[in-house]
């Protein structure tokens, strides 16, 4: 979704919408004529991310709020160029359309800055923001039981973790995705050692593009590029960069990786 907003901010912004197509009634919070009467004429002045949604804010101070879920996708381009997908929602930026792909769970939502707030009020705080220094990182999980893979998912705790990234972030810290938080937080080396992997996994990830699967328009040779770098993520019975071979595990109903090599219980 970082990725997302990087590279729409350089294609959409101050470009007057002029074409609203709502295929899917589900995917949106209010009844078409109103969504596309609250969008046409209107332009995008900002994009931001939140965690996982990406939020457009529009210059007559609504906003639109996006949560891909899983599955969803974008693309910008013009009607020949879009892909073979279904297609929930479109907007068309004066002639270049915004495609909102798969989103059978996920939905772009129109809300006030208020309702917006309110609606994203329970995110926690983003690991890359630059206010999240160790001692925060370290207090955001003082009092936390469970283990490592669903604490790091959990958006309460972080927002913007999702089950690629923390894999990633567990192996590069060291410790198996089942291992206990309680034991980690007792050792300020073994949080040290997480804060600086969760830092270095997504900072990885965002200048590499991500790993959706879809480039967002023609010409696109960033969007995904760090699908190609997962050192355990859905790479189960390869070899890890430490020489082990990838174990796929079920930790609380979510597939895991991890290298039983270079991972161990913390």
């Amino acid at each position: 979704m970082e990725n997302y907003r990087m590279l729409l901010s350089k294609q959409i912004l101050d470009i007057p919408i002029t074409g609203v197509t709502v295929n899917r009634v589900k995917s949106i919070n209010t009844d078409v004529d109103t969504f596309e009467k609250h969008l046409l004429g209107t332009t995008v002045v900002y994009l931001e991310r939140r965690g996982k949604h990406l939020i457009f804010h529009l210059n007559t101070g609504g906003r639109l709020v996006l949560h891909l879920m899983l599955g969803g996708l974008l693309y910008l381009g013009t009607e020949e160029q879009r892909p073979n997908r279904t297609v929930q929602i479109e907007l068309d930026f004066s002639g270049v359309k915004l495609y909102f792909m798969g989103l059978r769970l996920g939905y772009l939502h129109l809300l006030t800055a208020k309702e917006t707030d309110e609606a994203l009020s329970e995110l926690g705080p983003d690991p890359l923001d630059h206010r999240m220094t160790l001692e925060k990182f370290t207090a955001r999980l003082k009092g936390r039981r469970g283990i490592l893979k669903t604490t790091l998912v959990n958006q309460q705790i972080f927002s913007g973790i999702g089950n690629c990234y923390s894999d990633e972030i567990a192996y590069i810290a060291g410790f198996t995705p089942g291992s206990k938080v309680q034991n980690i937080v007792q050792s300020p080396e073994k949080v040290e050692k997480l804060y600086h992997a969760t830092q270095s996994v997504l900072r990885e990830a965002t200048a590499q593009g991500g790993y959706m699967e879809m480039p967002l328009m023609e010409g696109d040779t960033l969007t995904g590029g760090f699908d190609q770098q997962c050192r355990v993520y859905d790479r189960e019975g390869e070899q890890s960069p430490s020489g082990g071979k990838i174990v796929r595990v079920e930790l609380a109903g979510k597939k895991a990786f991890y290298c039983p090599v270079q991972q161990h219980d913390a």
